[in-house]
């Protein structure tokens, strides 16, 4: 009898698959990505345009407030003694006269009218008459359409207004009648200021706006919180630029691991 035989199962080998590992790069050598472009070179391109665009952005923003909004000047004269003193910086404001009329009173800056002899482009002084108004120099003070005029800007004791000695009709030797949109102004310092009396009232389209802030010298408490603002917002810039370039690094330096391998049992 033949013998019974025992059939033994054979245990399979257990088959682990093993990633296909490629040669470590060469020193010295930049590693790539797969699109072809160094790790983190994306990041440090995106970083760029957008500080970029943050600068143009700025740059239009400075010109647009200088054009149309609000713009500094430099007081190169004593005309306005002792109100705007020789060297000051005042801010004047473009826009308020598109929104309401010219006020008795006002500090404007206006372009420098034909008949200016001074060599500037722009001057300052302050609106005394309106249009229409009848304006006159009686005793050393202002009169408007025959009533005396208050100015409580001027200092005390009132400095005498007298006219001009030019033989036209604006220069207050006889009552002068202001046209229709135009301004008569002076000078706080009414016996060294070249003003109205000697160039006659300005047209409303030659002033360039309103003095709103006085920002000069560098003690004016106004003055010195603009700066404290400029100096906050430089810090907040600072520290996001240095946030986002620690971020561009770590992205730079950090290994990159992909899903892990499966294990296959055969």
């Amino acid at each position: 009898m033949e013998p019974n035989l025992h059939t033994a199962g054979v245990g399979l080998a257990t088959a682990t698959a093993r990633p296909s590992v490629g040669p470590a790069p060469a020193p010295g050598l930049t590693q790539v990505g797969p699109e072809g472009r160094p790790p983190g070179s994306s990041n440090s391109t995106r970083w760029v345009l957008e500080w970029l665009a943050v600068l143009v952005v700025a740059l239009l923003l400075a010109l647009g407030v200088r054009t149309f909004v609000a713009q500094m000047f430099f007081i190169p004269s004593g005309s306005m003694l002792p109100t705007l003193q020789i060297g000051e910086r005042i801010v004047v404001d473009k826009l308020s006269y598109h929104l309401h009329g010219v006020h008795r009173g006002d500090i404007v800056v206006f372009r420098k009218p034909p008949l200016e002899q001074a060599d500037y482009s722009d001057l300052v002084k302050r609106v005394i008459g309106l249009p229409g108004e009848t304006i006159s120099a009686v005793g050393g003070r202002v009169y408007i359409d025959g009533r005396p005029l208050a100015e409580p800007w001027l200092p005390q004791p009132m400095p005498v207004t007298a006219p001009s000695p030019l033989p036209e009709g604006f220069s207050l030797n006889h009552p002068y009648i202001i046209p229709a949109g135009e301004y008569y102004v002076m000078g706080d310092n009414r016996t060294d200021s070249e003003d109205s009396r000697y160039f006659g009232p300005i047209p409303g389209n030659l002033i360039v706006g309103k003095m709103v802030l006085e920002v000069w010298p560098i003690g004016s408490e106004l003055w010195l919180l603009g700066l404290s603002l400029i100096a906050g917002l430089l810090v907040v810039m600072i520290a996001a630029t240095l946030w986002d370039i620690r971020s561009l690094k770590r992205s730079m330096v950090a290994p990159s691991r992909g899903p892990p391998h499966a294990v296959t049992y055969g």
